[in-house]
């Protein structure tokens, strides 16, 4: 796996894409053991694909872009506005609440930092917000959107892990809404040392919150409606994805009425590549992992780390560690794919909770996308807003130290985000 892993590097070095760089040093592994039949890298790809549960992925991907071209995306604009506007900073409180509002609606970071840095990111920069600040902000808080569920991130875990996926959805609530809390606090802090203004001069009249309140219910009660469902069992993972595009398209269509067939073929066709995309990526990486097992990888680690320690923290601080330098380089959904198989094992011979762990490896996983070299959410903010990366990067440093703040407050109080799905399912 040595030789595969120098491969993979070698060709993200030189700028493949990475389902080809999985796929290609995958190869490798097979090159090294002639005894395996060649048509196993045919076939692999394949089977990796065929998951029930794994279906899903390409569902709620779907239900997000039609969740955010249904119209509910300004309810939530303005939703938000009514209540963080009137504070200090107002338009960046405006980012992170309308983030968690988005996580019930998108589940994609990527998607939620490309469409505030759109929206939100040219009135921050008219009220006198740093370039570099503005990225940062609509950057780091587009993390929540994808630990509320339905994050795509936790049902590859869930998948992978054999864990089960409504408590993880459960979990990444509280999670999200803790997430939500530090944003708003750091928020809070910088904009009274640097003097940003507010959003709006008053605080919104609860009868301007209750009006857009009842615009938007039909976006904040689906993760509820998706938790329940499953936890009724009326629905599995894979149909409450169905049932999420179903529902989206009712919302377009006949509640806000702002969904054409126009509309929808451009979602569709939207949506197709970015499936397309991510499908692609897991099915190369059935190529690459596939010598992980053979070579006893998971057992091997298993035992050089608890060899030098049992203790849950250290073992998560050199797990936090691994996934922040694999996500400078790969999509969160590969770092997933690839090392929970891997690390499953000792977290659960040092005897962390595996909900709170998928909880904590979607947070700091998906941060990738805001680190470089190949930071996807990164590159779109600045690309859009126009920012050097120095000054990015310079902007970024106290954001990145709160979410690993909230990772290791998490794992120290971890009753904080297991008690909901201790209550709903009871105690694993």
């Amino acid at each position: 796996m040595i030789l595969v892993l120098v491969v993979f590097l070698l060709l993200l070095f030189f700028g493949i894409p990475v389902g080809f760089s999985l796929g290609i040093s995958g190869v490798f592994y097979f090159i090294q053991h002639p005894e395996l039949p060649l048509a196993t890298i045919v076939q692999l790809p394949i089977s990796q694909t065929q998951s029930v549960t794994l279906l899903a992925v390409p569902l709620f991907i779907f239900a997000g872009s039609l969740m955010n071209s249904s119209g509910i995306t300004n309810r939530l604009i303005k939703l938000s506005m009514q209540l963080a506007g009137h504070m200090r900073g107002g338009m960046a409180q405006v980012s992170v609440v309308l983030s968690t509002l988005m996580g019930g609606c998108s589940g994609s970071s990527n998607a939620d930092a490309a469409m505030e840095a759109r929206i939100l990111g040219p009135e921050m920069l008219n009220q006198k917000y740093p370039r570099g600040y503005t990225a940062v902000v609509i950057g780091f808080t587009s993390l929540i959107t994808s630990t509320i569920p339905p994050g795509v991130g936790m049902i590859l875990y869930g998948t992978v892990g054999e864990v089960s996926i409504g408590r993880l959805f459960t979990a990444g609530i509280m999670s999200g809404l803790i997430m939500m809390t530090a944003f708003m606090i750091t928020v809070a802090i910088t904009a009274r040392i640097r003097n940003f203004p507010k959003a709006r001069e008053t605080r919104a009249s609860l009868k301007e919150i209750a009006t857009s309140l009842k615009d938007t219910i039909w976006a904040l009660i689906f993760p509820i409606v998706l938790i329940g469902s499953l936890r009724l069992g009326l629905f599995t993972p894979s149909e409450v994805g169905a049932f999420a595009c179903i529902y989206a398209l009712f919302v377009g269509f006949f509640i806000y009425k702002e969904m054409t067939i126009q509309s929808l073929l451009v979602t569709l066709k939207e949506a197709i590549r970015d499936i397309g995309a991510i499908m692609f990526m897991i099915s190369m990486s059935a190529i690459f992992a596939y010598g992980i097992p053979m070579d006893q990888i998971p057992q091997k680690l298993t035992t050089l780390i608890t060899g030098f320690t049992t203790s849950q923290f250290v073992v998560m601080a050199i797990i936090f560690f691994l996934y922040v330098i694999f996500g400078m380089f790969m999509d969160g959904s590969i770092v997933i794919l690839l090392l929970t198989p891997i690390l499953m094992p000792i977290i659960r011979v040092v005897g962390i909770d595996p909900v709170l762990f998928g909880v904590v490896t979607s947070i700091i996983v998906t941060m990738g996308i805001l680190t470089p070299p190949v930071g996807i959410a990164m590159y779109i903010v600045n690309g859009i807003l126009n920012v050097p990366m120095s000054e990015y990067l310079k902007e970024s440093i106290p954001f990145f130290i709160v979410v690993i703040l909230v990772g290791a407050v998490l794992l120290l109080i971890p009753n904080i985000i297991l008690f909901l799905p201790n209550l709903l399912y009871g105690v694993a």
